[in-house]
């Protein structure tokens, strides 16, 4: 009788090889910022590996993690972090604690961390500081600050749907609002794996299981925010709802069927764009959210942070045209925060050129006209790049004076 070949091993990348392999991809493309999803597919690796090895080239400072979702760009060390693989981070390993790893046959499995107290809620007044740095400022829901409000409903555990168009605060409330918050940055690409975990490779080559951050908030009792939830596939989302209901507790079927329960002080929230491309609200998740609050931009606080009258003038007009069906677009809180920006190092006609070039482009022209007569200027434009520069061209002519006196010669004849 033949004895049937053992499945064959997936193949196993050396330590610090994968890590070599992200630093050299994001080396590459220095000024763009990628998802672990984009870099697992474009070097054939596991998601989660890809998490885990990005993960320590930004502890060792090797490159950086943009925002709180899980997305990565080159920095100044990037480049000389991929000529080398380097196996684990500096003062990670000492003598005692490699003898003791070698006469370990197998990881030992990790224990959940005890649940963490839900935080204090933020003091209603002024600007709340978010993790990043940048200020929050709270504005009114039901009759009390918006902050205070999210605090209340998690005590209440009542899950919360945020919806409205891109920029209009939405992450920044929430952000604000928990401080403990962990953020899932939802796509189309978004996987099981990504929110509950999976088998990823150690420094050794060995594959242990990491937690994703759905089960990592309910061990540690923490807050959830699912950005933009309505692109990932709802039946990916259909994994977390078992952890918002009476139950609250998943199954990790990845790892040998464990059980997490859910601690003190776990909340979901979630962010929905309804005028992004592909974002569905289903009847599946809108019911597990028995809160939803539609968030726009606050133009008066506009005002407050001295963005131009003129130009949020323009805004509340464009934003009153959408709302009517007149039109698909309307600069929101973000977009204006752009503009003061663009316009304290470039000017207002460049300001007010990119505002007009980050609209859709079947919304340019009439965005176009009603920044002209907001404004009250005749010539405005997208911003774009213009003829070569005198000066660059005289000193392309110095360097060519074999081609000039070409020239010269030809004229003459």
């Amino acid at each position: 009788m033949t004895t049937p070949a053992p499945p064959p091993t997936p193949p196993r990348t050396k330590g610090g090889e994968l890590r070599a392999k992200i630093a050299r991809f994001l080396a590459d493309r220095p000024q763009e910022t990628f998802t672990t999803a984009q870099i697992s597919r474009a070097l054939g690796h596991s998601n989660g590996a890809v998490v885990q090895a990005a993960e320590t080239l930004v502890k060792r400072g090797e490159a950086n993690q943009v925002g709180a979702g899980k997305q990565f760009r080159a920095n100044a060390l990037t480049a000389a972090a991929g000529k080398t693989p380097v196996i684990s981070p500096p003062g990670t390993h000492s003598p005692r604690a490699a003898a003791a790893k070698a006469r370990t046959s197998a990881p030992a499995p990790t224990p959940p961390k005890p649940p963490t107290p839900a935080p204090a809620p933020p003091k209603p007044g002024g600007p709340i500081r978010r993790p990043g740095g940048q200020l929050y400022h709270p504005r009114e829901l039901a009759d009390l600050p918006d902050v205070e409000a999210l605090t209340r409903l998690r005590a209440a555990d009542v899950p919360v749907l945020l919806y409205g168009p891109p920029g209009t605060g939405k992450t920044s409330l929430v952000e604000a609002a928990f401080p403990d918050l962990i953020t899932v940055a939802g796509d189309g690409d978004t996987t099981v794996g990504d929110l509950v975990g999976e088998y990823t490779q150690d420094d050794d080559g060995r594959y242990v299981f990491r937690y994703g951050p759905l089960v990592v908030a309910m061990q540690e009792g923490r807050a959830l925010l699912i950005d933009d939830a309505t692109l990932i596939s709802p039946k990916v989302m259909a994994a977390l709802y078992p952890a918002m209901d009476g139950r609250r507790q998943i199954q990790v079927k990845a790892h040998k069927g464990e059980t997490i329960q859910a601690q003190p002080g776990f909340y979901v929230a979630a962010g929905h764009n309804p005028g992004v491309h592909g974002a569905i609200l289903t009847d599946a998740l809108a019911s597990r959210f028995n809160a939803q609050i539609q968030v726009g931009t606050d133009y008066d606080l506009a005002l407050a942070l001295r963005i131009d009258a003129r130009v949020v003038k323009i805004a509340r007009n464009l934003s009153h045209k959408v709302e009517l069906g007149e039109l698909g677009w309307a600069p929101q809180l973000r977009e204006l925060i752009g503009y003061q920006k663009i316009e304290a190092v470039l000017g207002t006609k460049a300001a007010l050129g990119n505002l007009i070039g980050i609209a859709p482009a079947e919304d340019r022209d009439t965005v176009a006209d009603i920044v002209r007569k907001g404004m009250g200027i005749t010539s405005v434009a997208p911003l774009t790049l213009g003829k070569q520069l005198a000066a660059t061209t005289a000193a392309a002519s110095r360097q060519s004076p074999v081609s000039t006196n070409s020239a010269s010669r030809g004229r003459q004849r």
